[in-house]
């Protein structure tokens, strides 16, 4: 799995993306987090499977919804609370991450 965590500039998100891939990281969960700029927003998103818009973009919540809908997979898209940069171990995101992932009808043990 592939999340993508996106703020103004890419710096907030990169600590963001750091913590939460050390909380995935400690959970035994194999999924990819990496940090952009909301010019990421613009470019192929094929390979994500989740969004985490930090939330000094909430305001643009909408506009990135609407991109995300013009991909033929749906990408789920978490708005990020104001206080999530507090969180410093990660278990916080690592929880909004876990809530929002989408299901894989092909792995046995989500379906069992």
């Amino acid at each position: 799995m592939e999340i993508l965590v996106v703020c103004g500039a890419g710096a907030s998100s990169t600590f963001v993306a750091q913590r939460a891939r050390a909380a995935l990281q400690r959970a035994g969960l194999p999924h990819t987090v990496r940090a952009a700029a909301d010019s990421a927003l613009s470019g192929d998103l094929d390979d994500v499977d989740l969004l985490l818009l930090g939330p000094q973009l909430a305001a643009f919540r909408e506009q990135v919804q609407d991109r995300l809908d013009s991909y033929s997979m749906r990408i789920p898209l978490v708005t990020l609370p104001p206080d999530i940069f507090s969180d410093l171990d990660g278990s916080r995101t690592l929880a909004l991450i876990l809530e929002s992932l989408p299901v894989d009808r092909n792995d046995p043990e989500e379906t069992s």
